[in-house]
């Protein structure tokens, strides 16, 4: 926190006052005078451009190299250096280095060969460079989209070097990662990595790989890391990226082993925060290997390592140690910790952490209250829950604001407080409903993020293959050059440099083709997002029906135990909400737990039975997340609804053969004809949304993997009665 807070000291004085900074580069520069570096540069001649071979470059008193085939050269030097670069046949040139950027000398026969006129370009190429860097690194936390534009600006500059154009992927990954968006961040970070090897940003590649849930990816680079040298701080980053990948993993031996190595050498650096918040880990992975003794006794370690220091690192030790004893029952202490906790946000700026974070005051205010009202303690526990409530609004924050409205209503009610019960009840009624729209509204605004950043990425990968395109070209020109000069005695190689051209020509339209292939993928799976974020409100919006209606006809508890159902099933689906493919068993567990609230609903229109071959492997298949549910749901509300005496609902999961899965959703119903005709006018207006999203989703998920999924709709009896839906999956 104090570290952000220096960064943006710096960024204003550095605004507000142009001398002060160039004062403190002059002090920068004369730190650094003595520093050796490698310079880099090139010798071009002045009228035909084409680079010089074979040139003298060498370091007054120091270093000496010469220039290669394509001019180039790279020499030690230090700034302030005088770099001498002679040849026979032309006038000695002589340049003081002045930075440590990359130079360009063009010479002319037996003159003076530096072109000024060109290095001052070169220069102002490379200030917009470092400006459209600086502009993209101060905004992209406020502002992804523009970030990322001055990112491309910086791309877009020709003569960069290989190391500024690692620098700019870098920074594109940074960005990516804060906004969450770790498959472009891995994208990035791979293209630094190829133009520029750093283990600074392969350890960010491994971060990313273990927040896009890449887990084996992440490992593997981590292992890698570990053999290389590095820092201190760098081993531990590795050394706890590893154990929490292997955490992910269910491998809490091997985790535990990485997070000792991580809190022996953060103990020796004297970092007690730091120790604290490793320990708390080493607790978590104990616990969730179920030996309670070793978790207990790390935890109790880490409590008294983040009371001996008021950081983030120990607020966060102390809020993960309450949870452990929340999960016991340890009240008591786990209040004490939370209020421990308060304490030292207000001294590490709490304002400056996200909602999102697990830290803040409200979540913990709130939690407090909720262990208070375990407790029976109903006074306290309504002081705490109303400082959530505040903290919340203050934020804005509807998540915790919900969730606090909700208990605090509980506790009244427990308490007996009848008119405080529906006073506080009606106050959460009112933040669920602003909490619904405001869901419904991020999800359409993460919708248009996701497109305009893909976009602009989809962009900067065309910017670069254009590059790399350009290069070839200067290449070919080069040697079409070659070529002319030589085409009265070298016919052989003119012939063998045509054949060398075509094949170019033909790897280039191979790349284009591949990318046209790889642009539509990106185009499916930007469709399937959007299919996604249809159908999550097209399903809440269905859902949140039932539950008013239990609310219209006064029946709270049920309403209140509806909720509590859908929120669990909510939650199911919102974890699966990116996934293109889930497990068969995870989606079985989905349609069970849906059609038991359809049915707490419709008791008397329907029953239901649920068949799980007990043959078919529900873990070997995969498929589409809420692939299900639409057919479930119209075999409810399109075929039993209308139907006079009971129905029977009947879905079975079976082994076609080795390969294929088959899914049969039946229903007695009134059948698919006798529906339409029942209909209102105003329903036969309305245009299923969610059969029409099943459709389109299939068609593009076969497309992209093949044909793996197969549905066949049809009449169960003669009459037209009963429906039947089959859906075939086959392995990946």
């Amino acid at each position: 926190m104090r570290t952000r807070i220096y960064i943006l000291c710096i960024l204003c004085i550095a605004l507000l006052s142009p001398a002060m900074q160039a004062q403190q580069k002059n002090r920068a520069v004369s730190r650094s005078t003595n520093e050796i570096f490698i310079l880099r540069g090139s010798v071009l001649d002045t009228e035909t451009m084409k680079p010089v071979n074979k040139v003298n470059v060498e370091v007054t008193g120091g270093a000496y190299t010469k220039t290669g085939r394509d001019g180039e050269f790279r020499i030690e030097a230090k700034l302030g250096d005088e770099l001498v670069v002679k040849s026979e046949d032309f006038e000695t040139v002589y340049y003081t280095v002045k930075d440590k950027q990359r130079i360009r000398v063009e010479v002319r026969p037996l003159e003076e060969a530096i072109a000024l006129e060109q290095m001052q370009d070169v220069e102002e190429e490379l200030v917009s460079y470092k400006t459209y860097l600086s502009e993209a690194q101060s905004i992209y936390r406020r502002d992804a989209a523009a970030g990322v534009d001055q990112v491309s600006k910086a791309l877009a500059i020709e003569g960069l070097s290989s190391q500024e154009r690692a620098e700019s992927f870098k920074l594109l990954g940074d960005i990516y990662s804060f906004w969450k968006q770790y498959d472009l961040a891995i994208t990035n970070y791979k293209l630094s990595i190829k133009n520029t090897p750093s283990t600074a940003v392969e350890i960010a590649l491994a971060k990313a790989y273990y927040n896009n849930k890449s887990y084996q990816e992440s490992i593997r680079l981590y292992k890698r890391l570990e053999n290389k040298k590095l820092t201190p701080q760098q081993l531990v980053t590795v050394k706890e990226g590893l154990g929490d990948a292997y955490v992910a993993t269910g491998d809490y031996v091997t985790s535990i082993t990485n997070y000792e190595a991580v809190e022996r050498t953060v103990s020796e650096l004297n970092k007690v925060s730091e120790a604290a918040r490793v320990r708390t880990k080493i607790g978590d992975a104990y616990d969730q290997q179920g030996a309670q003794q070793e978790a207990a006794s790390n935890y109790n370690k880490a409590a008294q390592l983040s009371s001996l220091e008021k950081t983030e690192s120990s607020v966060r030790a102390k809020t993960n140690i309450a949870d452990y004893y929340s999960r016991n029952k340890s009240y008591d202490a786990e209040i004490e910790l939370r209020k421990s906790a308060i304490e030292d946000l207000s001294v590490v700026a709490p304002d400056s952490i996200s909602n999102d974070d697990v830290i803040t005051t409200q979540k913990q205010n709130y939690k407090i209250g909720f262990a208070l009202a375990a407790q029976n303690k109903y006074d306290e526990s309504i002081t705490f829950l109303n400082k959530s409530i505040e903290e919340a609004k203050r934020k804005e924050d509807l998540t915790v604001e919900t969730n606090a409205r909700r208990r605090l209503s509980e506790v009244y009610r427990d308490k007996g407080d009848i008119d405080k019960f529906k006073e506080a009840y009606e106050a959460y009624k009112e933040v669920v409903d602003l909490s619904y729209n405001r869901k419904e509204q991020e999800i359409s605004q993460a919708t248009r993020f996701a497109k305009d950043i893909t976009e602009q990425q989809n962009r900067i990968i065309s910017l670069e293959k254009d590059r790399q395109l350009n290069e070839s070209r200067y290449q070919l020109a080069f040697q079409e050059q070659e070529l002319v000069k030589a085409r009265d005695t070298r016919q052989k190689v003119i012939i063998g440099s045509l054949i060398l051209v075509t094949a170019l020509l033909m790897l280039t339209a191979f790349a284009m083709y591949r990318s046209s292939k790889k642009q539509q993928y990106a185009n499916n799976v930007l469709a399937l997002k959007s299919l996604r974020s249809q159908m999550n409100p097209h399903f809440i919006f269905n859902a949140l029906n039932s539950v008013n209606s239990f609310i219209a006809t006064n029946d709270e508890r049920t309403a209140n135990r509806y909720l509590s159902d859908f929120s669990i099933l909510m939650r199911a689906v919102l974890e699966n909400s990116e996934e293109d493919f889930i497990p068969l068993s995870s989606e079985i567990d989905l349609i069970k737990r849906y059609t038991m609230l359809e049915h707490f609903r419709f008791k008397n229109r329907f029953d239901y039975e649920i068949e799980v071959d007990e043959e078919l492997d529900v873990d070997a298949f995969m498929i589409p997340p809420m692939l299900l549910q639409p057919y479930v749901e119209n075999a409810v509300w399109h075929g039993m609804r209308y139907k006079e005496e009971k129905g029977k609902l009947q879905i079975t999961f079976a082994q076609k053969d080795e390969e294929t899965a088959v899914i049969t959703v039946s229903d007695d119903g009134v059948g698919r004809k006798r529906s339409k005709e029942l209909k209102t006018e105003n329903q036969k207006k309305q245009k299923s949304k969610g059969m029409g999203n099943i459709k389109k989703r299939i068609a593009i998920l076969n497309e992209m993997y093949g044909d793996r999924i197969s549905v066949a709709v049809s009449d169960i009896f003669e009459n037209g009665e009963g429906t039947q839906v089959q859906l075939f999956i086959k392995k990946a």
